[in-house]
């Protein structure tokens, strides 16, 4: 239990992503340009906290789970801001960059693979993210009676592989599955997520038709 908390902490795993996010972004400035060299140090930043927290969170029961998602994390708050304006600012990115490299014809497979990992990994991030958020408002109020907002639907308490289902099915399709929502506060934050997915969901498919229409 101790090293779930110790590696999926931000104090630990913030500095680390920090660190190959600027070192990605150093390398490809040089190779690319400013604008998509900073959206390879943001996609290897989402990319390294997306596995390293489901790596650190995917294996815990329904217990550890419980144990983590109530522990208090000052940065939390921040941690989430940051994930969620980055991964929208990324999106401007990521049409800028795409916008860009039909003037420059041999960086243009480059700058496309750079867009897909961009616009993956920070769709990732998000579910990530609020799969944690989830989570956490579902222990938070499970002792009030409520079930903590959301219904599985099964006798045994949750843990984050059920938590991960939920979120990315709502980053998917925008709507609950076989789950039922409890609760105003986890509807509201159903709102958000589904209205963030279908920005994203936009922004893919006009980042397909402008690779179509550029590598064609």
């Amino acid at each position: 239990m101790a090293s779930h908390h110790l590696y999926s902490r931000l104090a630990v795993r913030g500095p680390v992503s920090v660190a190959v996010g600027v070192a990605a972004a150093a390398i490809a400035i040089p190779l690319l340009d400013w604008v998509a060299g900073l959206l390879v140090g943001w996609t290897a930043l989402a990319f390294v906290n997306v596995v390293w927290l489901l790596v650190a969170l995917w294996p815990m029961d329904a217990e550890s789970t419980r144990s983590h998602a109530t522990a208090e994390d000052p940065g939390r708050t921040v941690a989430r801001a940051i994930s969620l304006i980055g991964s929208v600012a990324s999106l401007g990115a990521v049409i800028a960059v795409l916008v860009r490299s039909h003037s420059d014809p041999a960086t243009a497979f480059a700058i496309a693979a750079v867009a897909i990992a961009a616009v993956t990994f920070s769709w990732a991030l998000i579910q990530v993210d609020y799969m944690l958020r989830y989570a956490h408002r579902y222990y938070s109020r499970v002792e009030d009676g409520a079930r903590g907002g959301i219904d599985f639907n099964q006798d045994e308490p949750p843990m984050y592989s059920d938590f991960g289902y939920f979120s990315v099915g709502l980053g998917m399709t925008y709507q609950v599955a076989d789950t039922d929502v409890t609760t105003n506060e986890i509807r509201r934050i159903v709102i958000a997520q589904t209205l963030i997915a279908y920005l994203f969901g936009a922004v893919i498919l006009a980042t397909v038709i402008n690779l179509v229409s550029g590598l064609g």
